[in-house]
């Protein structure tokens, strides 16, 4: 309007649309982030920084009487009285808010016992105002929420419900003495008394106004533990909300709320509401998809959910089918100027140049997490030094942590990659994987030869970053880094690093036996049989066929395919010359013969492999032969004898002692009383029956597989003992086993659980327990 003095904000935009430019071209040409200039085209900051003024400026490229107009208008600004930075009356939530009604709850409770004057879970706590940090990576929702609970508890609060901006992410964020007097202006302190207190006195008035008051007061985005700290009263019965991307670690005293993704079903009805209920249910498959893409992070799923809900001709599977390509996801991800890379642009930006360089290099871990030591391969950094760069990615809420495990969400990781792509060469880029594949390899051979016979402890030259002084740290080593040391052996197969592939495949062979239904020993030694092939080592390659021979009629059950390596690995060792190889040929032939029920057979390879054994002084074969002899006994139904076979071989373990390697003996002894279960069975004796298998319950109880067999096992024994109510335990705790347990043995628990539901009730046994 003529006459009146333009803002700053209006004037800006003004300038910034006549050279053709997006907040985003500005930004880019003048420094200033792109929240920095939207808050201030907004008005949200009515008084920038000179050094702020100059630099949009000179982004603008902006003659000298424009360039002078633009500083006259931020003097204006700031000389027109004080503007509350980003204080304003209470806005009310979003309609469409889904999900997080745990988080909901627990602040709702907590405004009930602030109000009452008990801030304290326990009643007799001291009244006082009570603080909660809401922390979460960038997207997770952190002022939704705030903004949806502060709506429902609202009533508690009758003298005022407030939100302070403090625009943590901005490059020149309020100060708390901005922001105390911003609060005081709010809560309509009469301009008489704060100049009668001054500018010093304004904490003091800040602290005893807020004491005297029922208040809810939002601080959101906040940057660090100085910001917020001086604006926490101190006394009253208010509440203090903090949302940060940080954790802000250093505030004592208050609670915490960590918040993360969505879980699935909240990220797809959350979806749904956005994109219409019509249009998901023709395509309910590609929600879960889009909503899985996404991360079930809140932002990237509000960006996907409206970007829909304005191309009414698009079919939710088109942007599924987009979202599936992870170079291009990120820039799929925005809707109109909301995009959630720069989202996390913002965080990324205010690292040290040691934790930016840590988190690009965070996208080369090819597993879900990574630990300390790992991460130390990819930086250079001693193990200390990294744990210390994790913990500040975590802090600053681009990186998850559980216990000792670090995770990059899956869209972060995108955006890692993105940023090593940009700011480092791929020499660099490859060299960090080179070492991060060299160590996680090195260690897993290290760690695997604590099963071998041959090896164990690790020897006193080994100088490892993580400890593996014992059976139980290597086996727990192996399995938290599974996916990663998994993914290296791949790579050095596909860069045909033939001999690594075979060492590693070696060390790991009896800890296989461990961890048997992880679900990739068929691959690992598929794969080590081929580069045994490559290397053409006759020994080597009859070795890792015996061991694929082993994974496929054992793991899947695909017995042809196992007699067939089996063969080749007969050959091979005979090319070889070498015994021990060709008994174990023999074995694995005798293990899928009898799973065929081909008996005869199974026989004539069980004494051929024993034979062989004996010759060539394996012991370890020769338990396996000897164990093997009594279970064919008893699936021919010969129990007298297959049970003198097991006391026999009972009494072989005794002898040979050490001789034996003792994982390997008592994984034999524990299918020995499985197997003299079934004989007991057959002889109609329950009582022994049921006793062989509990002691074998209890050998196995630290391998999850065993563990669900023998559960699976005790089930059935338990039916046949006439015995339905311990059954039916024994069969629960078979389906209550982790992703570890056998998943045949878990389907069939699952199926005898809904026979004897379907059953009619019986008598309880004196025998409750499984």
């Amino acid at each position: 309007m003529a006459g009146e003095q333009m803002t700053f904000g209006t004037l800006l935009r003004e300038l910034r649309l006549a050279a053709s430019l997006t907040i985003e071209g500005l930004a880019e040409t003048s420094g200033v982030s792109v929240r920095g200039i939207g808050d201030l085209e907004r008005g949200r900051r009515a008084a920038p920084q000179r050094r702020t003024v100059a630099a949009l400026a000179d982004g603008l490229g902006l003659a000298e009487a424009e360039r002078e107009r633009l500083l006259a208008a931020a003097r204006t600004g700031r000389a027109t009285g004080y503007s509350p930075a980003g204080v304003r009356s209470f806005p009310r939530g979003i309609d469409d808010f889904i999900g997080r009604q745990h988080e909901i709850k627990q602040l709702t409770d907590l405004a009930r016992r602030t109000a009452a004057g008990s801030g304290g879970d326990d009643p007799q706590s001291p009244a006082g105002p009570t603080v909660v940090v809401i922390s979460g990576p960038p997207g997770a929702g952190k002022t939704t929420l705030a903004l949806q609970a502060a709506q429902e508890m609202a009533d508690a609060f009758p003298d005022g419900q407030l939100l302070v901006d403090l625009r943590g992410m901005a490059d020149d964020p309020p100060g708390p003495a901005e922001l105390v007097l911003g609060v005081l202006k709010a809560l309509q302190v009469a301009d008489r008394d704060l100049a009668r207190v001054g500018p010093g006195g304004h904490p003091e008035l800040y602290r005893q106004v807020l004491a005297d008051h029922r208040c809810l007061l939002v601080l959101d985005n906040a940057r660090d533990e100085t910001q917020v700290r001086p604006l926490l009263p101190s006394a009253g019965t208010g509440l203090v909300l903090v949302t940060s991307r940080r954790m802000l670690t250093g505030l004592d005293s208050v609670r915490r709320l960590p918040l993360g993704e969505l879980d699935p079903h909240e990220a797809t009805a959350l979806l749904t509401g956005l994109v219409g209920a019509d249009r998901a249910g023709a395509h309910p498959a590609a929600v879960a998809e889009v909503a899985e893409r996404c991360g079930h992070l809140p932002l990237a799923l509000r960006v996907a959910g409206n970007w829909l809900a304005t191309r009414t001709g698009w079919s939710v599977r088109q942007l599924a089918d987009r979202l599936a390509h992870e170079d291009r996801r990120l820039n799929v991800l925005a809707a109109g100027d909301v995009h959630v890379s720069a989202a996390f642009e913002l965080s990324y930006q205010q690292l040290t140049p040691a934790a930016a360089r840590l988190f690009r290099r965070l996208a080369l871990v090819p597993g879900a997490d990574t630990s300390p030591a790992a991460a130390a391969q990819l930086v250079g950094q001693d193990v200390f030094d990294a744990e210390d760069t994790l913990e500040e990615l975590v802090e600053t809420g681009l990186l998850g942590a559980n216990g000792t495990r670090y995770r990059l969400h899956d869209l972060l990781r995108l955006y890692a990659r993105a940023r090593l792509t940009a700011e480092e060469s791929a020499a660099d880029a490859d060299a960090a994987r080179a070492a991060l594949h060299t160590w996680l390899l090195e260690t897993a051979t290290v760690a695997g030869r604590w099963y071998e016979p041959d090896y164990g402890a690790p020897p006193p030259e080994w100088r490892g970053t993580v400890d593996l002084s014992s059976a139980d740290l290597a086996r727990a080593w192996l399995q938290a880094e599974g996916a990663n040391w998994l993914a290296a052996y791949r790579a050095a197969a596909a860069a045909g690093d033939h001999t690594t592939v075979v060492e590693v495949a070696e060390a790991l062979h009896w800890f296989s036996d461990q961890w048997i239904f992880w679900g990739h020993w068929t691959d690992i030694f598929d794969t080590a049989a081929r580069s045994a092939q490559a290397l053409g080592d006759p020994l080597v390659e009859a070795t890792q066929l015996n061991y694929h021979a082993w994974a496929l009629t054992v793991i899947e059950g695909r017995h042809h395919d196992s007699l067939d390596r089996s063969a080749r690995a007969l050959a091979a060792a005979e090319r070889a010359g070498d015994l021990n190889q060709r008994a174990w040929a023999h074995d694995y032939q005798s293990i899928a013969y009898r799973r065929l029920e081909d008996f005869d057979r199974s026989l004539e390879n069980t004494l051929r492999a024993a034979e062989l054994f004996e010759a060539g002084g394996d012991l370890n074969g020769a338990l396996q032969a000897r164990f093997g002899v009594g279970t064919l006994l008893v699936e021919t139904e010969r129990p007298n004898e297959a049970l003198a076979s097991f006391a026999d071989t009972f009494a072989f373990v005794d002898k040979v002692g050490e001789g034996v390697a003792p994982h390997i003996a008592r994984f034999a002894v524990i299918q020995m009383h499985a197997a003299s279960s079934k004989a007991h069975q057959l002889l109609g004796d329950w009582d022994a029956a049921v006793g062989h298998v509990r002691t074998a319950l209890e050998l196995g109880r630290d391998n999850p597989g065993v563990t669900s067999w023998m559960l699976n096992l005790l089930g059935h024994v338990l039916m046949g003992a006439g015995r339905p109510e311990p059954a039916r335990e024994a069969f629960r705790s078979c389906v209550a086993m982790g992703p570890e347990a056998d998943p045949a043995k878990v389907a069939d628990a699952r199926e005898q659980l809904a026979l004897l539901d379907a059953a009619p009730s019986a008598p309880p046994s004196e025998d409750s327990s499984p």
